[in-house]
């Protein structure tokens, strides 16, 4: 099979990361597979055998922003008239999925829109009135009467929001390289195992970190807290000076981003994640894949399709009171994590249901 991934850059983030492991995937099983990219970014290393092309915008005209989708989209038409005849083409994030749409030489049944996150959240937030329902006609457009892949049922639920009828839908989780994972987690880690709390994400305000700090503070949990990201200047002090005023400066570390946090993942003692929103929650399932135990707002998204059965115990409400209770009960109480049942999230069944993508068109 002959596989076109389709995205607007590699500049590090979770759809991104997923697409790699995805085409990783594809060519461990013998498919040829392209990946486009619409910017020249790329911080991931490129899976071997992996056929990579950018396909830059170079225009520098007064007017270009206006222009803009249809000219990138018949540049991408050039791109893959240029190569052979593709079975499957996976478009990821909206930005890409709005060229894509504009494409004359992609055919409509081979064609998937990859939708990794809730638009709902992201893309209506707090907007009413005109902006709601030109945000709202602008997601229709895209994707009514295509063919839509969501990472979550929260994910694909939530288009109803958008009153959108796809022509097919199918949830595929995202895959997880699951030996890879477990063998990155054994390499060395400056905190000793067990001796703290972790959250791994980006200083981004949709993952609240400050109720987690919050959280922490009211449940006098004696470990400290490892905050592994980062973001801007502001956003760090900001919560650093809200770990001053509830008292626990001195436990609420900073160490920055890691390329590598699966051994800082590991050695935890618990994973705490925090979000207002999440279209899956990959660090969940990582957290799990590595024996850690977790907990996780009850928030929109995929967090409840993960944690299920005794998981579920994990789950907290939208409020720091609640995920301190549910952190402490947790910690005292870590509930069994069943492997075998996390090796569904594996890298091979995943791709394989991708792969019936193109077998059922």
């Amino acid at each position: 099979m002959n596989i076109l991934i389709i995205i607007d850059g590699l500049p590090g983030g979770g759809a991104e990361k997923v697409v790699l492991t995805l085409a990783e995937g594809f060519l461990r099983a013998g498919h040829r597979v392209s990946l486009f990219s619409l910017r020249d970014v790329c911080e991931y290393p490129l899976p071997e055998g992996l056929t990579y092309r950018v396909i830059k915008d170079k225009s520098r005209t007064p007017w270009r922003k206006i222009t803009e989708l249809s000219r990138r989209a018949r540049l991408l038409d050039q791109a893959v008239q240029a190569s052979d005849e593709f079975d499957l083409v996976l478009s990821n994030l909206h930005k890409t999925d709005r060229i894509v749409a504009r494409s004359k030489s992609l055919p409509r049944h081979k064609v998937w829109f990859c939708l990794h996150g809730m638009f709902s959240t992201s893309y209506l937030g707090h907007r009413t009135g005109l902006s709601r329902w030109l945000k709202k006609r602008k997601i229709k457009n895209v994707y009514q009467n295509r063919n839509v892949v969501t990472v979550s049922q929260a994910v694909a639920d939530d288009l109803s929001h958008f009153e959108l009828r796809p022509s097919k839908l199918r949830v595929i989780y995202n895959p997880f390289d699951i030996d890879a994972i477990r063998q990155a987690s054994v390499q060395e880690c400056e905190f000793s195992p067990g001796s703290y709390l972790i959250h791994v994400g980006r200083f981004h305000a949709s993952k609240r970190h400050d109720r987690l700090i919050q959280a922490y503070a009211e449940s006098r949990i004696e470990l400290p807290l490892v905050l592994l990201g980062q973001g801007s200047g502001a956003q760090t002090e900001k919560l650093k000076d809200l770990a001053q005023e509830l008292g626990v400066k001195d436990k609420v570390l900073f160490p920055g981003f890691r390329p590598n946090p699966y051994p800082f993942i590991r050695n935890a003692a618990m994973l705490v994640l925090s979000s207002d929103s999440e279209g899956f929650g990959n660090v969940l399932v990582e957290a799990l894949l590595l024996g850690t135990p977790v907990v996780s707002t009850r928030c929109p998204g995929g967090p409840a399709e993960i944690l299920q059965g005794e998981l579920a115990r994990g789950l907290a409400q939208l409020n720091s009171h609640d995920l301190a209770k549910v952190m402490v009960d947790i910690y005292q109480n870590p509930p069994e994590i069943n492997q075998e049942t996390l090796a569904g999230f594996g890298i091979e069944p995943i791709c394989e249901q991708y792969c019936s993508l193109a077998k059922n068109a």
